[in-house]
């Protein structure tokens, strides 16, 4: 039977009422020396423990109303055990041998109670026990042959937690970016920054994940023991022969194996994400802080200041007249008040643009010797040196470009040259290429040109 019909209706009753955190922490007190008790806690145990909580602080219990007058006599301690014990969340159980009352706690409540340690406890964090937990099962899965499915079903519930977890830090982020606009001064901001999200996100959750390198440290053997696992074919027939041995067969192995998989890829999936949100809040805070800096020097923060102090005041005649005064001494509409560009140019008058419409000059065309003359390097190499280049390339009458070798960039560049040098009619040399066949030669491409002597 699920246990939450097991839960009276008076059980929620705890979390209207005005004495809630009293009742919650006497509880967490409760189920401290409930867990290290042998047996059941005696009604006067319960009681001595609420004693001490009441006096190191001091406890002031307003009344329920489901208390009686009879109920206000009792002393604080009795007045929360009885109330506890009436909504359910305690619970009696008479010993008529020793004629003692024990103090118990249902199953119901220790979900809640364990919830609430959990909320109040700075305990190791869940994204360091479930990633050792997840490589301490894997390991001993594969290695153990006495072991079944359910421990590696286990691996698999403390992948999804440690994902939850993650999640959880992810969606959590928004309330340190709501802190940070409530800052009005530069020292409150830095001291949130500091020791709001420095020490709960950064060294004790993100530090987890980036810099201790917890999760890094396994991530790499549990992937190399799942790849080892899924291409080890005898191993998995002998895992599938004890399930099916055991009536076991809900579920393959394989297919565990791949839903770990599933739930790694998007753990890094999101830690990406907790980098983008990480980077977004720090870029806010230093944008934050210098406008902090710069409120009381910048235009743009002097304006909102003012801004702010006229729409402060509540009565309509008085702020009317601050605005009127402001409006004598300083123009609120000009654009570049609130920035230091104008959001717009101005445009020129039509008369400008006519004008200066017929002050061009039209531009002729260049011809091709133009255009070859600007995009011939000049004055790099003389006529004489690219003849010499030329001549001493030559193997008899010819000049072989494609028999060049480990040709450099200043071969190259002169052997362009020599190809521009032969298309003119004062040349002592003409290029031939008869099959139009290009040349490989190291990081160059090129025709197979051949450059033979003009006859004079």
């Amino acid at each position: 039977m699920q246990s939450h019909y097991e839960i009276p209706d008076t059980f929620w009753s705890l979390f209207r009422s005005v004495n809630r955190e009293i009742y919650i922490e006497s509880l967490l007190c409760i189920n401290q020396e409930y867990e290290y008790s042998n047996y059941f806690l005696t009604r006067e145990v319960c009681l001595q423990i609420l004693n001490d909580m009441n006096t190191q602080k001091r406890i002031r219990l307003e009344r329920e109303e489901s208390e009686t007058e009879l109920d206000l006599l009792e002393t604080t301690s009795s007045r929360i055990l009885n109330w506890l014990v009436k909504t359910g969340w305690l619970k009696k159980i008479e010993d008529y041998t020793s004629l003692t009352t024990n103090i118990v706690i249902p199953d119901y409540a220790a979900i809640f109670i364990e919830a609430f340690e959990k909320l109040s406890s700075q305990e190791l964090e869940e994204t360091d026990l479930y990633i050792q937990n997840v490589y301490a099962t894997l390991y001993s899965f594969q290695n153990n042959p006495k072991v079944n499915l359910n421990m590696l079903r286990t691996a698999l519930v403390n992948t999804k937690k440690l994902n939850k977890a993650l999640q959880d830090m992810l969606h959590n982020m928004d309330k340190f970016f709501e802190r940070l606009l409530d800052k009005k001064t530069y020292g409150e901001l830095l001291r949130e920054h500091l020791d709001g999200y420095v020490e709960e996100v950064v060294r004790k959750k993100y530090h987890i994940l980036k810099t201790s390198d917890n999760f890094y440290i396994y991530k790499m053997d549990i992937k190399k023991c799942l790849r080892e696992m899924r291409e080890n074919d005898e191993w998995i027939e002998s895992v599938r022969a004890r399930a099916k041995a055991a009536g076991d067969e809900k579920e393959d192995v394989l297919e565990i194996l791949d839903q770990i998989e599933r739930g790694f890829d998007d753990i890094e999936h999101r830690i990406a994400n907790m980098d983008k949100e990480h980077t977004k809040y720090v870029r806010a805070t230093v944008t934050r802080l210098n406008y902090l800096l710069s409120g009381e020097t910048d235009t743009k923060g002097l304006v909102v200041q003012l801004l702010n102090r006229i729409s402060a005041e509540e009565n309509g005649v008085k702020k009317e007249e601050k605005l009127r005064k402001t409006a004598e001494r300083m123009n609120l509409s000009y654009l570049e008040i609130l920035s230091e560009k104008s959001l717009y140019k101005r445009r020129k008058s039509r008369t400008d643009f006519i004008s200066k419409m017929e002050t061009e000059e039209e531009t002729e065309d260049l011809n091709r010797e133009e255009v070859l003359k600007m995009n011939r390097i000049q004055m790099r190499y003389s006529r004489a040196e690219i003849e010499e280049f030329i001549q001493a390339h030559m193997t008899g009458d010819i000049m072989d470009a494609g028999a060049m070798k480990d040709m450099t960039d200043e071969d190259f560049e002169k052997l362009i040259l020599a190809y521009d040098y032969s298309t003119r009619r004062n040349s002592k040399y003409a290029a031939l290429n008869e099959e139009d066949r290009m040349v490989e030669n190291g990081r160059y491409r090129y025709p197979d040109l051949k450059f033979i002597q003009r006859r004079p």
